[in-house]
């Protein structure tokens, strides 16, 4: 069975409190080798920890979501150099910018703005974390690209992104790539409104891309509506093989082989 890995699992969610160790079988019976489990804050980072301590097949990346900024510390670093350090982390984020939605607390254009460039502020925080510590970033964007490809651009060279949930178009994939970032594809290339990222899958070469399920969300078809599991990568490779044409062993390999070079403790472990 060719073996895939979800690069993008919120293991630590409430959904998967009463069955965590069931979920991690199911994955591994479905030959999903290995998972990273994603922080979005302090907190659930030093959880994932915790959860990739449990489970040899689970790695953890530790950051500070875009979308909870406002409750972030002024500085992140400290504490985040300090989870980094342990060898089962392999990534920080998800970091990055979401314009896409408001708080409460960032209503009017004024309050907007501030939330904006806090997100800027915490995503330069953990870009220099992830250039001090060797490590690459686990990237979400969200109407926000432009902003996200220069804030981005200053670190160049010293960490790159894996753009997390990628459904933007090919010309999107294309500037991401040529930055020397990759892409993730969900189960949202198998939705039947998921034309832009199915476009963008079959624009991506072989080896610049990786798979995530984002779980719990975005469970492929046909598990629409229901919990997401990394087991589910599955389903994602199975359609992903018919878009570029290729073997599910080609794949694997192409997939694997982009997850150990972006994530290289992967890759030893």
């Amino acid at each position: 069975m060719p073996v895939f890995y979800d690069t993008h699992a919120h293991l630590g969610f409430p959904d998967f409190a009463p069955d965590l160790p069931e979920v991690i079988e199911r994955a591994k019976a479905a030959g999903i080798g290995k998972i990273i489990a994603i922080g979005t804050d302090l907190e659930s980072s030093a959880q994932a920890i915790r959860i990739a301590e449990r489970f040899p097949s689970v790695f953890a990346a530790v950051g500070w979501h875009p979308t909870q900024a406002l409750e972030a510390p002024p500085d992140v670093r400290p504490a985040l150099r300090d989870l980094a350090g342990h060898p089962k982390v392999v990534a920080i984020g998800e970091t990055g910018l979401d314009y896409h939605r408001r708080p409460d607390d960032a209503k009017g254009q004024a309050g907007f703005e501030h939330y904006k460039e806090r997100q800027k502020e915490i995503f330069r925080q953990q870009m220099e974390v992830a250039a001090e510590q060797g490590l690459n970033c686990v990237i979400h964007q969200r109407g926000s690209f432009e902003d996200t490809l220069a804030q981005m651009q200053p670190f160049a060279g010293r960490t790159r992104g894996v753009f997390h949930c990628f459904s933007e178009d090919a010309g999107a994939l294309r500037r991401v790539l040529a930055m020397g970032s990759l892409v993730s594809f969900t189960g949202i290339v198998t939705f039947k409104n998921g034309r832009k990222a199915r476009e963008a899958l079959a624009a991506a070469a072989l080896g610049r891309f990786m798979f995530e399920t984002d779980c719990p969300f975005l469970a492929p078809a046909p598990f629409r509506g229901q919990r997401c599991e990394p087991a589910h990568v599955r389903e994602i490779s199975r359609l992903a093989a018919e878009i570029k044409n290729c073997s599910l062993a080609e794949l694997s390999a192409a997939t694997l082989a982009a997850a150990h070079g972006f994530f290289p403790k992967l890759a030893g472990s």
